[in-house]
């Protein structure tokens, strides 16, 4: 089969011929008819996979002190030889597909072999003509759902979860900083749950597009205070940071135009040094959201099945998965205006070519 993979040597991204996975206990083995390349993560990634071993120490520190304390614990050796092992492999890109059910896995009984299903997750839902997701990574697609759609069930689960850690009630004004993906998807579940949306973004086209998908006021320009109904809604209720920057602007505007005892989400990776002055007067509350929602990240969730029960954690990434198809579903939600091209699995290097202004 045909999937899509960085070469983390050379850092050149090819389409190969690599076996099919099998159908393992507790997921499904789904033929993939749409897998969504959302820009600016997989920009990201691919800027990161490209660097060389000093350039990714100094865009991830993290990972520096992890390499460090793995040299005291193991010594100089064994973290060498796990470096060329990771250089000599390739890395699978994508984490957002949708596809028919091919094959359902021992364990996975709530699926069905014809299916249409959202898949979701990095190394599962990967840009390939054939993936195995583990059951939590998984949900049916809505009868009235098309594939494009369906293959948002990632992006929409972040943003989902975005609007939850911000706790909208209907009526509140809520402001979104940064108009790319996940921000416009953001702005339309707020709508959908009676919020009033501002959207801040510097590309004059995606404030465009904001304004068309019917946002109450979006701008290029932060200082737009005045503009607004800011003034007369005392502020934003809540700030959901939705942009991707190393600048500390979003974090600092976020603090302006937040009312007293607002709250601020961050959502996007941007610089967090929280200017005391606004914060500290007005008593605002910085959250951070966890991507698709609770269960990301944990190994038992995420690989083995073992979800959380409903009565404790009402909704899980996979749940939030499914609200968002239903949103679509409802046409709460338009995805189509947010899909600019189309390629085959066998030209997708043209469509890198294009997300890196190649």
């Amino acid at each position: 089969m045909k999937q899509l993979l960085q070469d983390l040597r050379t850092h050149e991204i090819v389409v190969d011929d690599v076996p099919a996975p099998g159908c393992s206990p507790g997921g499904v083995l789904v033929k993939t008819v749409a897998s969504l390349i959302s820009s600016g993560t997989e920009r990201a990634t691919v800027k990161l996979g490209s660097m060389s071993l000093l350039g990714k120490a100094l865009e991830r520190p993290d990972l520096v002190k992890s390499l460090v304390r793995r040299l005291r614990n193991t010594g100089v050796a064994s973290v060498v030889a796990a470096v060329r092992t990771k250089l000599d492999r390739a890395m699978a890109l994508g984490y957002s597909a949708a596809g028919e059910i091919l094959e359902v896995g021992e364990g996975a009984r709530e699926f069905r072999v014809g299916q249409r299903v959202g898949c979701a997750g990095t190394g599962y839902a990967s840009h390939a003509e054939r993936i195995w997701v583990p059951g939590n990574l998984c949900v049916p697609i809505p009868d009235n759902v098309d594939y494009d759609s369906a293959a948002f069930v990632a992006l929409g689960s972040i943003a989902l979860q975005g609007v939850r850690v911000a706790e909208v009630k209907v009526g509140e004004h809520v402001a979104v900083l940064g108009l790319g993906l996940v921000g416009l998807v953001t702005a339309q579940i707020l709508q959908a749950a009676g919020c009033t949306v501002w959207g801040v973004d510097p590309d004059p086209d995606r404030v465009a597009l904001a304004r068309e998908l019917g946002v109450a006021f979006a701008t290029s320009n932060s200082k737009f205070i005045s503009e607004s109904d800011l003034p007369r809604a005392g502020g934003a209720d809540a700030v959901i940071i939705t942009a991707a920057t190393k600048s500390n602007q979003p974090i600092d505007l976020a603090g302006q135009i937040a009312r007293d005892r607002g709250i601020i989400v961050v959502v996007g990776d941007v610089r967090v040094d929280v200017p005391r002055e606004h914060y500290y007067k007005k008593e605002l509350q910085v959250r951070y959201s966890r991507s698709y929602g609770p269960g990301r990240y944990d190994q038992a969730y995420e690989e083995k099945g073992i979800d959380y029960p409903q009565g404790y954690v009402r909704w899980t990434e996979k749940r939030n998965m499914q609200a968002f198809l239903d949103l679509v579903a409802a046409r709460k939600i338009d995805l189509n205006r947010l899909v600019t091209h189309r390629f085959e699995i066998a030209r997708a290097t043209e469509a890198y070519e294009l997300l890196t202004g190649k």
